[in-house]
């Protein structure tokens, strides 16, 4: 269901944010503390697992409202920059939602150092058990893990607002990969920063609508990877 978020802005034009269902909860979040005007429609977080269904997913939620995408590439190889220019709707930039985290220099490096890794982010930590678990036919067939997850070598946490309970279950995943969890801060900052300058592009939000407004579980937008910035556990 669409959600609109209302507040003072110096744009009364709303704005329909067709978004990725892990990323829409962060983004009402942004838009109500900044004022603003956004109706968010999210989509299943679960066409993370078939990318090839994103555009016609997104066909179906646009509307004749100016629009955003609030999708990365996520795995469509091009595909949703094809409805992206056929449609006249700006995109996120980077090739992955933990491009909007963590920097792409930071998710580059992340791979670079290690071809084998599997990221995390608050949402999967959350929603682990559904959005892979489940809908991967583990719950039922667990003996098939290997065939997914063999090849991984470590576990990385890109933590936007990091909690006890979601460090617990953060490493209750690793525990399950039999890898160790390494933990990376990351906050709100950098989606922020894409969203606005997104909005800013199609006239949806002024330059300095509320730019000073602080910045949701701030960290470096594209945060190093030594050793005082992250946090590595041990199994």
């Amino acid at each position: 269901m669409p959600t609109s978020t209302t507040g003072s802005s110096t744009s009364s034009r709303s704005v329909e944010v067709i978004a990725c269902g892990a990323l829409a909860a962060h983004i009402r979040e942004i838009a109500t503390r900044r004022g603003w005007p956004l109706v968010v429609r999210p989509l299943p977080a679960r066409l993370h697992n078939r990318p090839e269904k994103i555009t016609q997913y997104s066909e179906r939620a646009r509307s004749s409202a100016p629009t955003v995408l609030a999708y990365a590439d996520c795995g469509t190889y091009g595909k949703l920059d094809e409805f992206c220019t056929a449609n006249d709707i700006p995109r996120l930039p980077g090739l992955h939602c933990y491009d909007l985290y963590a920097g792409e220099e930071a998710i580059a490096k992340l791979f670079d150092e290690e071809p084998g890794t599997y990221l995390l982010t608050d949402y999967l930590v959350r929603t682990f058990d559904n959005t892979v678990i489940k809908s991967l036919g583990l719950h039922d067939h667990p003996e098939l893990w290997p065939d997914y997850f063999a090849h991984y070598k470590r576990v990385v946490w890109l933590a936007q607002a990091p909690t006890p309970h979601l460090e617990a279950e953060a490493q209750r995943i690793a525990n399950l990969f039999a890898l160790p969890l390494t933990t990376i801060p990351t906050g709100l900052g950098a989606l922020e920063s894409a969203l606005a300058t997104l909005l800013e592009g199609i006239g949806g939000v002024s330059h300095t609508a509320n730019r000073s407004a602080p910045v949701a579980h701030t960290a470096n937008p594209a945060p190093r990877l030594g050793a005082a910035e992250v946090k590595a556990d041990q199994q």
